[in-house]
């Protein structure tokens, strides 16, 4: 095997498969990248049994072949290696990779003990690669961390004919997306639980194109895969046992208050404030007539008061928030404002965006954030 490609052709290949390598993998072909070279195009694949990914790009293939090398490893001389042709080449049990004056030389693994890769099941959808990526991340940031209840380390997605909603929660907040689509067959109806954590990376990785293909294994298929494909990148995993919390019934109907807040001024306000907190103090904020105070610490503990403007509409309320939680939801909500809509100071509150403060609020995305207990 014997090919030539651009250092960053090479680089990007190798740094979206590398995603998918596990740090402690149950056999030790799994440490390894696949790299297959054949009628000038060289195909990358990686896997952790869960997540599987695949590149491919064009290059100058003087010899076919195929060999296994320590993926990690790949990726870190790809990523450094100066920017001009770079050679890779088999030599026995070696391979070479030369760029430059820049020479490394990599051991090979065992092909025989590489698993075969499941392929992509047929694409259900196309959205716009931009708008998936924010979608993912204004969702994600909702997401459990506790791989002891992984159903909530997932990201729901539901597909409703040319609808997708995104959903994931920690039981502490909760972030809903709902965006268009083109459904590749009409009144596609289905639904999938994804590792956000692996969803997220993937989004923000699938950058080249305009467009990335979605595809979902029917409900009924034994194997229950996701893939997300673009022109030179795919990917496909498995989805999380387990159903997602019901939440719909959730995000409140009746309003007693609604707070619009320029999202930068607050932002800043609630980090300076949150000095003196941590996870499991509270952040208070009372809304009152055109003035929000923010409120922490108390007793003989650091301190900490401030207060900003806001516009107000209904009755004044004081409620407790975490503010971490509230950090997170201010910056996914990617609008110039912020509306907050409340039915009680010990009921959730949903953050929704406002491109100016006067405008409608966009209703297509709505973080729910439960509140906090505090001593008054």
């Amino acid at each position: 095997m014997k090919f030539t490609v651009e250092q960053h052709a090479l680089a990007e290949a190798v740094h979206w498969v590398s995603r998918s390598l596990s740090t402690r993998p149950i056999m030790t072909a799994l440490l390894g990248i696949v790299i297959e070279a054949k009628n000038n195009e060289v195909f990358l694949s990686g896997s952790d049994l869960e997540t599987s990914s695949k590149a491919n790009f064009s290059a100058t293939v003087s010899l076919d072949g195929k060999v296994l090398v320590p993926g990690k490893l790949l990726a870190e001389i790809s990523r450094s290696l100066p920017a001009k042709p770079v050679t890779v080449e088999l030599d026995g049990t070696r391979v070479l990779v030369t760029a430059g004056s820049a020479k490394f030389t990599l051991p090979t693994l065992s092909l025989n003990d590489y698993p075969n890769l499941p392929e992509l099941p047929e694409v259900t959808g196309v959205i716009a690669t931009d708008l998936f990526s924010t979608a993912v991340a204004q969702v994600a940031v909702a997401a459990g961390r506790d791989d002891s209840l992984p159903t909530l380390t997932g990201i729901h997605i539901d597909i409703n004919h040319d609808t997708i909603t995104l959903a994931a929660t920690d039981r502490y907040r909760l972030a809903v997306r709902e965006l268009q689509w083109q459904a590749a067959q009409p009144n596609v109806e289905t639904t999938a639980l994804l590792r956000a954590r692996t969803l997220a990376e993937a989004a923000k990785s699938l950058t080249g194109q305009k467009n990335v293909s979605i595809s979902l294994a029917p409900t009924a298929s034994h194997d229950r895969l996701a893939g997300f494909a673009e022109e030179s990148k795919s990917m496909t995993s498995r989805m999380l046992d387990g159903n997602f919390p019901p939440f719909k019934h959730l995000l409140p109907q009746e309003v007693t208050t609604t707070v619009v807040v320029e999202v930068a001024q607050f932002l800043d306000s609630v980090r300076r404030v949150a000095l003196v907190t941590d996870k499991t103090v509270p952040l208070r904020l009372s809304f009152e007539g055109s003035s929000l105070g923010l409120e922490a610490g108390a007793g003989e503990e650091a301190q900490a008061t401030e207060a900003i403007e806001i516009m107000l509409t209904g009755e004044p309320i004081t409620i407790a928030f975490n503010p971490t939680f509230l950090i997170d939801g201010l910056q996914a909500i990617g609008t110039p404002f912020v509306q907050i809509s409340f039915t009680g100071s010990n009921k959730p509150a949903i953050l929704m965006g406002k491109t100016t403060q006067d405008a409608k609020a966009e209703e297509n995305y709505k973080y729910l954030l439960m509140p906090m207990r505090y001593a008054s």
